[in-house]
């Protein structure tokens, strides 16, 4: 079947599918759909120039569309993409990563490794060393989820 559209449409079926993709970018932007529409317009500009070679087979066009594909999908993604921009909040959704050094009262004591204090308006869950309630404690770290603060008792 797929020989038989590439015989009648001859090269102009690359041209049709990276218009086709072309317009899937535009509809859906994403920049994927760009490098692989780009990859089947490149194929089909050689096609226009080769068709009549005896090697250029739809086997081999298809072989040569997806190295295309990822030769332009590599080669966009060095272009456009890997920007590391900094940023000047480096701790904006990383709560707990923002309460570290500072310092707290316990609410609840610290047993078996697991307590609660408060900080601002929100209860939260303490990891540390055994100690009572009331005890002044300094924030260490935090987990990766943020639901958990690690502390240490502040020594007068």
């Amino acid at each position: 079947m797929f020989d038989r559209i590439v015989s009648e449409l001859g090269p102009w079926v690359w041209m049709v599918l990276g218009f086709v993709l072309l317009v899937m970018e535009v509809i859906a932007p994403g920049i994927f759909m760009l490098w692989i529409g780009i990859a089947a317009l490149l194929i089909g500009v050689v096609s226009l120039l080769i068709w009549d070679a005896v090697f250029w087979t739809w086997q081999i066009q298809v072989l040569a569309f997806l190295a295309m594909s990822l030769v332009s999908t590599y080669v966009g993604k060095r272009l456009v993409g890997g920007r590391d921009d900094g940023t000047d909040q480096p701790l904006l959704n990383r709560r707990g990563a923002q309460m570290i050094g500072r310092m707290a009262t316990l609410d609840e004591p610290i047993r078996d490794g697991r307590g609660r204090i408060k900080l601002g308006d929100t209860l939260w869950r303490v990891s540390g060393p055994d100690l009572p309630a009331g005890t002044q404690v300094r924030v260490t770290g935090a987990a990766d989820t943020d639901l958990e603060l690690t502390v240490e008792a502040v020594l007068d």
